[in-house]
C-alpha cells in the first residue's frame, strides 16, 4: 500500500478549508504550502476527500476491532466506537472495550429481568391505590353536588331578593319622576305668565312710542344710525388688528407602504446578497446563498393587479444545493440588458441569457469572487476576488484578458472609469488604477487607514469616491495623488456609497452632483462633491445601513438596513417619504429604469418589489 505523502496531505487540508468556506485560513496555508506550485490536479480530487479519508480510517479500525473479536457470533453483535476511541486506543485496547461492553449489556439483561418482577409488584400495588383513590373521588363529588345544590339554592334565594328590591327601586323612581314632571309644569305655567305680562309691558311701550313728535322720532333714528356706524367702524378696526388663527402642522409623519403595493418574491432558501434590475426590461435578478440566481419577470404595471410572479432559476451547484463555495456574491447585467454576469464563492464568474441558459463559465480566479462589473461597451466583465487580483475577461472569446496582482490583501470592490480603465480596492487599504495592457498601476491612491469596501467612479470618469473601515470617504481625481476631499463626519465604518444621477453627463444635467455615503453609525450622509462638505444626515434607521440607491431622477434615495426597513428619501425635502419593514435585515436595494419600482433583498430569503408613487 502506498503511503500518503505530506504534499497531498497539505493539498487535502486545504481544499477542506475551501470547501468549509474557511477563505483566509485556506489562503494562507495554500500560500506557505505552495499549494498552487504542486502537480496534483484539484479536478481528480472529489469533495469532501479529506473528510472522507479520515473516516475510512476510522472505519478500517473499527472492522478490525470486531472481526478480531472472539464472541462477536452474528451482524447484530457489531458494535460501533465513539471517533475519539477509534484514533486513541489500538486493536487490542478496542477489543477489550467490547468485552467490557458485552458484559455490561449481560448485566443489564438480569437486572431488566428483577426490574420486571418488582414492576408487576409496583402495578398491582398502583391498581389498588388506583381503586381506593376512585373511591375518595366519588366521595368527594357527591360532596361536591350537595355543596353546588345548596349554593344554588342560596342563588335564587338571593335573585328574588334582588328581584324584590328592584321592583320597589322602580317604584320610587316612577314617584319621582312623577314629581319632577308635576314641578316642570308648574314651572313652565309661571313662565306663560311671565312672557303674558312682558308683552303687555311691550305693547304699552310701543303706544307710547306713536304719541311721540316727528322731530323727537327723526332725532332718536339719526343717533341710533349714528352709533350703528360708530360701532360698524369699530368693529372694522378690530377685525383688521386681529391676527389670524394659523395652526402650524408638524413635519408629515412618512407614509408607510401598504401590503398591496409591496410583493414578496419567494424561493430562495438561504440569505439573499445581491439584486440588481434590468436596464432594458422588467427584468429583477438576485443572487443568494443557496448556490442560486434568479430572474423574476415583473409586470409593468401596479402590483396590486399583477398575477403571479415566476423566476428562471440559475442553479451555480450540480444536485447538491448546499455547497457553501458556489453562494452567489455579486451579480450584474450588461448595458443592452441581454447577459447576467454572476460570481461566486468557488471563484468562477458565469454568464446568463434572459432565458436562463448558462453561455459562459469563466475560470481563473483562486479564491471567491467579491464584485464584478460589465464594461459600458459590453465587450470585457471585470472581477475583483478574494485571491487579491482582478481579472478582465473577453466575454465573446470566453477567456481572460488580463490578470492584475497588484494588492496585498483581497481585492473588495472593483468599477470601470470607461471601456478599458478602472480602479480596485482592497483590504489593504490602497486603491489601484488600472489599464488594459499596462502590466504596473498608472496611479496609486494611499490615505485610508483600513479596508476600502467600494470604489465609484462620477458618472464623467473625472472624479473617484472610497470609502473605508476608517469612518471616512474620499474624493479622488486622476490628475492629483492624494485625496481632493476627506468626508469624515461618520463615527462608524462607511459600508457603500453612491454618485447622483445628476450634474454633466448624466440626463439630470441641471442637478448638482451629489455624494451619498452609508455606514455602520446608522445614517446616510450626503456631501457636496465640489465642496466636499455634508450638506445633510439623513437620520431615520436604528441600525446599519448596508445599501443605498438613487432613482432615475435624482429626487430620491433609497437605504436599507441592518433594522430591516427601507427608507425612501426626499433630496429635495431631507426627510422620508415613504417606508417598508420586511422581516430580516436588508443587504441590497435598486431602482427599476423607470423609477416607479424598488427592490430590495433580505436576509430572511426573499427579494421584496415595491410600488413607488408619490
Amino acid at each position: 500500500m502506498s503511503s500518503l505523502t505530506s504534499v497531498e496531505m497539505n493539498f487535502l487540508v486545504f481544499r477542506y478549508l475551501q470547501e468549509s468556506g474557511f477563505t483566509h485560513a485556506a489562503f494562507t496555508l495554500g500560500y506557505e504550502a505552495g499549494i498552487n506550485k504542486s502537480n496534483i490536479d484539484g479536478n481528480m480530487v472529489p469533495p469532501g476527500a479529506l473528510v472522507k479519508f479520515v473516516q475510512k480510517g476510522l472505519q478500517y479500525m473499527e472492522m478490525e476491532a470486531n472481526l478480531t473479536n472472539g464472541e462477536m457470533e452474528t451482524e447484530e453483535d457489531f458494535s460501533f466506537f465513539q471517533p475519539l476511541d477509534l484514533i486513541s486506543k489500538d486493536v487490542k485496547e478496542l477489543q477489550e472495550m467490547l468485552r467490557e461492553r458485552k458484559r455490561k449489556e449481560r448485566d443489564k439483561e438480569k437486572e431488566k429481568d428483577k426490574s420486571k418482577d418488582n414492576d408487576r409488584e409496583v402495578v398491582e400495588g398502583e391498581r389498588s391505590r388506583i381503586k381506593e383513590k376512585d373511591r375518595h373521588e366519588k366521595i368527594k363529588e357527591r360532596e361536591k353536588e350537595r355543596e353546588r345544590e345548596k349554593m344554588e339554592r342560596d342563588k335564587e334565594r338571593e335573585r328574588e331578593r334582588m328581584e324584590r328590591e328592584k321592583e320597589r327601586e322602580r317604584e320610587k323612581m316612577e314617584r319621582e319622576t312623577f314629581e319632577r314632571e308635576r314641578e316642570r309644569m308648574k314651572v313652565e305655567r309661571e313662565r306663560d305668565i311671565e312672557r303674558e305680562r312682558e308683552r303687555e309691558k311691550v305693547e304699552r311701550e310701543k303706544a307710547q312710542e306713536k304719541q311721540l313728535g316727528d322731530g323727537d322720532r327723526d332725532m332718536a333714528v339719526d343717533q341710533s344710525d349714528n352709533k350703528a356706524n360708530a360701532g360698524d367702524e369699530d368693529h372694522g378696526r378690530s377685525s383688521a388688528a386681529e391676527p389670524m388663527d394659523i395652526t402650524m402642522t408638524p413635519a408629515s409623519q412618512p407614509s408607510h407602504i401598504p401590503n398591496s403595493d409591496v410583493r414578496i418574491l419567494e424561493g430562495h432558501t438561504s440569505e439573499v446578497c445581491a439584486c440588481a434590475w434590468s436596464p432594458s426590461a422588467s427584468l429583477l435578478a438576485s443572487g443568494s446563498g443557496d448556490t442560486t440566481a434568479r430572474i423574476w419577470n415583473i409586470p409593468e404595471g401596479p402590483l396590486k393587479s399583477s398575477r403571479s410572479i415566476n423566476a428562471l432559476i440559475l442553479k451555480h451547484a450540480k444536485g447538491k444545493s448546499n455547497e457553501k463555495s458556489k453562494d452567489v456574491t455579486t451579480l450584474d447585467w450588461n448595458g443592452e440588458g441581454t447577459l447576467l454576469a454572476t460570481g461566486s464563492c468557488d471563484g468562477q464568474a458565469r454568464i446568463w441569457t434572459t432565458n436562463g441558459d448558462l453561455i459562459s463559465t469563466l475560470s481563473k480566479h483562486k479564491g471567491p469572487i467579491f464584485s464584478l462589473k460589465w464594461n459600458k461597451k459590453g465587450d470585457y466583465l471585470l472581477t475583483g476576488s478574494v485571491d487579491r487580483t482582478a481579472v478582465v475577461w473577453d466575454v465573446k472569446a470566453e477567456e481572460w484578458k488580463q490578470q492584475f496582482e497588484f494588492h496585498t490583501g483581497p481585492t473588495l470592490d472593483v468599477d470601470w472609469r470607461n471601456n478599458v480603465s478602472f480602479a480596485t480596492s482592497s483590504t489593504d487599504t490602497f486603491i489601484y488604477l488600472c489599464k488594459i495592457g499596462e502590466t504596473r498601476p498608472v496611479k496609486v491612491f494611499a490615505g485610508h487607514q483600513g479596508e476600502v469596501n467600494c470604489v465609484k467612479w462620477d458618472p464623467t470618469g473625472t472624479l473617484l469616491a472610497s470609502c473605508s473601515d476608517d469612518s471616512t470617504a474620499k474624493i479622488w481625481n486622476t490628475k492629483q495623488h492624494s485625496f481632493v476631499h476627506d468626508l469624515r463626519d461618520h463615527t462608524k465604518e462607511i459600508y457603500t456609497i453612491r454618485w447622483s444621477p445628476t450634474g454633466p453627463g448624466t440626463n439630470n444635467p441641471n442637478k448638482p452632483l451629489t455624494l451619498a455615503s452609508a455606514s455602520f453609525d446608522s445614517t446616510v450622509k450626503l456631501w457636496d462633491a465640489e465642496l466636499g462638505k455634508m450638506i445633510c444626515s439623513l437620520n431615520g434607521h436604528r441600525d446599519a445601513v448596508y445599501s443605498l440607491a438613487f432613482s432615475p431622477n435624482g429626487e430620491y434615495i433609497a437605504s436599507g438596513s441592518v433594522d430591516k426597513s427601507i427608507h425612501i428619501w426626499s433630496l429635495k425635502e431631507g426627510k422620508v417619504v415613504k417606508t417598508y419593514t420586511g422581516e430580516g435585515g436588508i443587504f441590497e436595494v435598486c431602482w427599476n429604469k423607470e423609477g416607479n419600482k424598488l427592490a430590495a433583498c433580505f436576509a430572511d430569503n426573499s427579494v421584496c418589489v415595491l410600488d413607488f408613487r408619490m
